[in-house]
């Protein structure tokens, strides 16, 4: 279920129309046309995605990102885009847990991993980055690596040598309907955890 939360004014911070934000969505990629489709931007796709199942959104800019208020599946949950590039995204995202008064277990990241198949996903509650950059500049923002991240799978067999030129490049065209299948999986991964919890959704989509 989703509604949109018009962009409030004159609230105090952390707090919306319909109550407190009780959730940060955080998807990466890096702004720019000439990275719109790229591998790297795989985050911004999907919370991109969750917006239009909303019918679109009230975008806005503040704390160094693009963000966006609904209330999915029943929780007031801020969608936000940095706008800082991939690798500083810490920036935005220890902006955004100051002004709403949140803690690191109240983010959920979205990005993009080589160690994983195109079409897989996989959810984790903490740890390390795993040689992600973005996801590394979170964690050390944030104070903890007990952050929520959702995995989204863009390795491809074989692998080229240049791994920085592969994450920064289009997807290519055969690509394109597994592409589409993850980011709706990746949406349905993300409403699962706020309507019934992690644990159960890493059940269904880790298995």
């Amino acid at each position: 279920m989703f509604r949109l939360i018009r962009r409030w004014l004159g609230d105090s911070p952390g707090s919306a129309p319909g109550g407190p934000v009780s959730k940060i969505v955080i998807g990466l990629g890096n702004v720019g046309t000439r990275y719109r489709h790229t591998r790297h931007n795989l985050g911004f796709m999907v919370v991109d995605a969750l917006a239009r199942e909303a019918g679109g959104g009230a975008w806005s800019s503040k704390c160094r990102a693009r963000i966006c208020c609904l209330e999915i599946e029943g929780q007031n949950t801020l969608l936000a885009k940095p706008l800082t590039y991939v690798n500083k995204s810490g920036e935005a995202a220890q902006l955004l847990m100051q002004e709403h008064r949140m803690m690191p277990r109240d983010f959920l990241v979205i990005l993009d991993d080589l160690s994983l198949p195109l079409g897989r996903i996989r959810i984790r509650e903490k740890g390390s980055a795993g040689g992600h950059r973005g996801l590394e500049s979170i964690c050390r923002a944030l104070g903890s690596e007990d952050v929520l991240r959702l995995r989204l799978g863009i390795g491809e067999e074989p692998m080229p040598a240049d791994k920085a030129e592969f994450v920064l490049s289009d997807f290519a065209p055969d690509r394109q309907e597994a592409l589409n299948e993850m980011i709706g999986k990746a949406c349905d991964a993300v409403k699962m955890i706020l309507r019934d919890g992690t644990p159960k959704a890493m059940a269904v989509y880790n298995a």
